[in-house]
């Protein structure tokens, strides 16, 4: 018989573990609903040695939150090479891979949790939403981003976190879907603001350039052109005068 002998984790090491055990239990529940008898059972330690590297679960929620956030902005890395429409897909992808593992601990991170109102936890959030701006800032190839692109930007990154919010709440719509049906959201949401703005047409258009008929946006200007098949006898909208077009 061999007797195994437990070995002392070092400090750093110790509130890691600490902090990788609370952000499992904040991912599969609510952080209200997770005490610290249940995380100092989980990491194999006593309740006081839990207080002997966090002060409180306010601070061991945070630094969950802070490794949750790390995590889910490395979600928007993605190499510049080959199709937007492509890159943004697998963005999607793997940004939906985190939001379906860590279900609650993602609403907690985007709503606040118990720390609403707690400056930490919101530079936390908007620092996944900074970091996956200038993501697709950089994806986009553009250095100083116009006004309107900003605006296009910040407005789908919301928009991805309020879809994902929705989502989670019965998951009624197959996540595939959904994924493809957000990348079809920039672009059309690009594409309204290149209407208005000379700068923003040049933009979509170098990008819409470089797309291939099979890929994602290519599948949206299909749809598009399937609705009048879907509705032949509802009449073509107005023909849009060429002053209002972008010079």
């Amino acid at each position: 018989m061999t007797t195994g002998v437990r070995r002392r984790m070092g400090v750093d090491e110790r509130r890691q573990q600490l902090i990788g055990v609370a952000l499992d239990l904040f991912s599969r529940r609510s952080p209200e609903e997770v005490s610290i008898d249940e995380i100092a059972a989980a990491a194999g330690i006593s309740r006081p040695l839990v207080y002997h590297y966090f002060p409180g679960k306010q601070s061991l929620y945070e630094a969950a939150l802070r490794r949750a956030a790390d995590e889910l902005a490395a979600r928007f890395l993605e190499p510049p090479e080959g199709p937007l429409g492509a890159r943004l897909l697998r963005v999607m992808g793997r940004f939906f891979d985190f939001v379906d593992e860590h279900g609650p601990g993602f609403s907690a991170l985007m709503r606040g949790g118990p720390a609403v109102g707690s400056s930490t936890a919101n530079a936390m959030i908007d620092g996944v939403r900074q970091a996956a701006y200038e993501q697709i800032i950089t994806h986009l190839g553009v250095t100083e981003p116009p006004a309107r692109l900003e605006l296009v930007v910040r407005s789908w990154v919301s928009l991805a976190e309020s879809t994902a919010l929705i989502w989670l709440d019965g998951r009624r719509i197959p996540r595939a879907e959904l994924e493809t049906q957000l990348v079809h959201d920039f672009a059309a949401l690009a594409a309204v603001s290149a209407a208005y703005d000379q700068e923003m047409a040049g933009i979509v258009l170098r990008v819409l350039s470089q797309e291939p008929s099979d890929g994602p946006f290519g599948d949206l200007l299909a749809r598009l052109s399937a609705l009048s098949t879907l509705a032949p006898d509802v009449p073509a909208g107005p023909v849009v005068p060429a002053q209002r077009l972008p010079r």
